[in-house]
């Protein structure tokens, strides 16, 4: 099926990644035209009027994020979130990898809109080749002089350093992204004060994830009008949603807001395994409730999903068929987030570790009928209680699972065995 394709227009052309092709194929004329035909105001509230949401989960809009920073005279800083470890999604390992030149020129127009003259990309730790390419880029993005002083003859100037996390799922919650960024353990902060009153060094800062800042010369080049026309009022512009799982054609697909969930799943990823049928989706990455398959007409827009029951997120798609253990499945996302807790607080610290090991029991046919009990309580006392996300994002499938398949659950305490035939590993490697 034919995409409108946008960010990923340019993934068939070879060396794009290079920045003689990246200018052969349009590269940096939304730059130039930012710089010389807008004040940075007006491009502030040309993203506010073409309604980009963040990209990196939450959906917040960009411009109004933009339009928070304080006028007080201290320097300001642009920060782009590129610590992509939420499982299931890798659309930002695409762009940074096979396209960095898009998100340098998006970064430039960004940081000149918001009066920043320092900006930095925190890469995940793992993405080692990601790290390279951008790093690579930035060297030639000075050399032709789209960075450091006197851009392209406007008076603007700015400096980009790439920054290498060290493998902390964490360090994408922004505040520990900044504790991290600035040489310190990578643990939240207490909010307010917000970043863009008191982001990195303590100065008015502005977070944003990859996707999202590689939408800006996009909307610069063709404007906010025609940007939405795609998806829907609330929820405009193209997404890019990672599929994975029992699908035919897992990969990033970049298709406009408020498309269908199955057209997502049939028409582009090209349908689940043969023979198999869908038995559950998590649609936004590990952190958000999965859905059931009488939902599958959903609209993926942020209002859409969450009057489903389930949240947009970072658009990581995972389909789970009817010979996936919904127990062991859940299981391994709960000790996904046991294992990346940083411990700073209680609930999220001892929650995720009991959750596990409840969990744990069950697959290996250990649990007890209290069992189930003790887990719903324990992800009530984990709920909203927890200094960051991430204790929440624990419970987005496992809260949902005991919802809708309860009773999978309970076949595992009744029969001491996974009903599916399926081990856990096999589950996730088969």
């Amino acid at each position: 099926m034919s995409q409108p394709y946008y960010l990923l227009r340019n993934r068939e052309v070879p060396a794009i990644d290079q920045m003689s092709v990246y200018l052969a194929h349009g590269g940096y004329q939304a730059l130039r035209m930012a710089l010389k035909d807008f004040k940075p105001e007006e491009l502030v509230d040309m993203v506010k009027k073409s309604g980009l949401r963040g990209r990196g989960g939450a959906g917040f809009p960009t411009g109004m994020k933009w339009g928070f920073l304080p006028n007080d005279g201290r320097k300001r800083y642009l920060v782009v979130n590129s610590d992509e470890a939420e499982p299931g999604t890798f659309k930002d390992r695409e762009i940074i990898e096979h396209n960095p030149h898009q998100l340098i020129e998006g970064i430039i127009i960004s940081s000149f809109a918001t009066k920043a003259r320092e900006a930095f990309i925190y890469c995940r730790g793992e993405f080692l080749f990601g790290s390279e390419q951008l790093t690579r880029a930035v060297a030639e993005a000075y050399a032709q002089g789209f960075l450091g002083e006197n851009i392209l003859g406007s008076g603007y100037a700015l400096d980009l350093s790439v920054y290498r996390g060290a493998g902390a799922y964490i360090c994408g919650e922004e505040s520990a992204l900044l504790e991290s960024l600035e040489g310190k353990r990578g643990n939240p902060r207490l909010k307010p004060p917000f970043p863009a009153v008191a982001g990195l060094y303590g100065g008015p800062t502005v977070i944003n994830n990859v996707e999202t800042i590689t939408n800006v010369p996009v909307i610069v080049s063709k404007g906010a009008d025609w940007y939405t026309t795609m998806g829907t009022a609330k929820s405009p512009g193209l997404k890019i949603f990672s599929v994975s799982g029992r699908v035919q054609r897992p990969g990033n697909y970049e298709i406009p807001l408020a498309t269908p969930l199955s057209t997502l799943i049939n028409d582009y990823a090209g349908g689940v395994w043969s023979g198999r049928q869908i038995k559950a989706v998590i649609p936004g990455g590990s952190s958000v409730p999965l859905l059931t398959p009488d939902q599958l007409d959903t609209p993926l827009d942020y209002e859409s999903i969450l009057q489903a029951g389930s949240m947009l997120g970072s658009g990581g798609c995972i389909v789970l068929d009817d010979h996936i253990c919904i127990v062991g499945a859940t299981a391994r996302l709960v000790r996904f987030y046991r294992e990346e807790s940083c411990g700073k607080c209680t609930p999220c610290r001892e929650g995720t570790y009991w959750m596990t090991d409840i969990l744990d029991r069950l697959e290996h046919g250990l649990g007890t009928p209290d069992d189930l009990d003790t887990l719903a309580d324990v992800a009530d006392n984990v709920g909203g209680k927890c200094f960051c996300p991430l204790g929440d994002a624990s419970l987005g499938v496992l809260v949902s699972a005991l919802q809708h398949f309860r009773e999978e659950f309970e076949e595992h305490v009744e029969r001491h065995a996974c009903p599916m035939g399926e081990r856990l590993y096999d589950t996730v490697n088969n």
